[in-house]
């Protein structure tokens, strides 16, 4: 698993360095603010998933599966309420890793 570093978007702007989606899986910073990007370089639409970590009543919260579109890039929330407890961070899963990269923003919220 790779713990992917955020990138703080100031006001003035910022480079968004991309890297490869790890095969087992990423994490992630979580908050208001953060956004999760991910490039789909593949001929082949991929799914990312939010893994949510809280239950209700003693039942698990449905994980976020998020479809990311052959050519597109996909901005996806990740608010704490994917925080992870034990870590504090957020954990990412991919069907499948091939073209797909990754990278974590923190946008300034008012």
């Amino acid at each position: 698993m790779g713990a992917l570093t955020t990138t703080v978007v100031g006001l003035a702007g910022a480079e968004v360095p991309y890297g490869p989606a790890a095969a087992g899986g990423d994490d992630c910073q979580t908050g208001a603010g953060v956004v999760l990007l991910v490039r789909n370089g593949d001929a082949s639409s991929h799914t990312v998933t939010l893994v949510t970590p809280g239950t209700v009543n003693g039942l698990a919260i449905a994980d976020r599966p998020v479809p990311v579109a052959a050519g597109a890039v996909e901005a996806i929330p990740v608010t704490n309420d994917y925080r992870d407890p034990a870590t504090g961070r957020a954990s990412i899963t991919y069907d499948a890793v091939t073209s797909l990269d990754v990278a974590v923003i923190r946008v300034p919220v008012s």
